[in-house]
């Protein structure tokens, strides 16, 4: 993609279709590369700690890449208690993860790393998210429909599982994969030129 001269080029470092689309709904200009690194947590690793240094590490890789670039990553997990609910591999193990959460409120950790030509920042945002009780025929259809077998903690609260929740205490763009708020802030104090801010 074309930058403007004198705009340091945003790379964002994700496969995420829902990444893309909410960072492109703020009229930014950016690049795709996605990472490939080792996402297992670490033994005892806290849900804020883990999606931090999965961030972190998913913005430096990709900044070797990309060196004269500003690189965004960003890496989420859903937290009920002290368990992990990352995506799940099949209908079953979704099934499970939903019954889980069937009427209980669990947290929903993004880490949002910026890597780059200057001193790399990030910033971590949690969000609570109340279920409601959800009976069998329930979690069973929305399982089968397949939109939970690439999301974390197996909803996506934009699509079809908007059903699901009761209510959201926090950033609802948290919950879909990119805190829009704190991402902004991130980038535009690494010196983005923002949409708005061009002149």
């Amino acid at each position: 993609m074309h930058t403007p001269v004198g705009q340091t080029r945003l790379v964002l470092a994700s496969a995420s279709p829902r990444r893309r689309e909410l960072l492109g709904q703020l009229g930014l200009t950016f690049e795709v590369s996605a990472a490939d690194i080792d996402e297992t947590p670490q033994p005892g690793e806290p849900a804020g700690a883990y999606v931090l240094r999965l961030a972190q590490e998913k913005a430096r890789v990709v900044a070797l890449r990309h060196p004269d670039a500003w690189v965004l990553a960003a890496d989420t997990t859903v937290a009920l208690g002290e368990a992990l609910l990352g995506k799940p591999r099949d209908a079953a193990e979704a099934r499970d993860m939903l019954g889980r959460l069937s009427g209980r409120t669990h947290e929903v950790y993004t880490g949002v790393a910026l890597a780059g030509p200057g001193a790399g920042q990030s910033t971590l945002v949690r969000t609570r998210v109340t279920f409601r009780a959800l009976s069998p025929g329930e979690i069973a259809w929305y399982a089968g429909t397949g939109e939970p077998l690439d999301k974390a903690g197996s909803y996506a609260m934009q699509g079809k599982g908007g059903f699901l929740v009761a209510s959201v205490e926090g950033s609802p763009t948290n919950v879909i994969g990119l805190p829009l708020g704190e991402t902004l802030e991130l980038i535009a104090r690494a010196g983005v030129v923002l949409p708005w801010s061009a002149s």
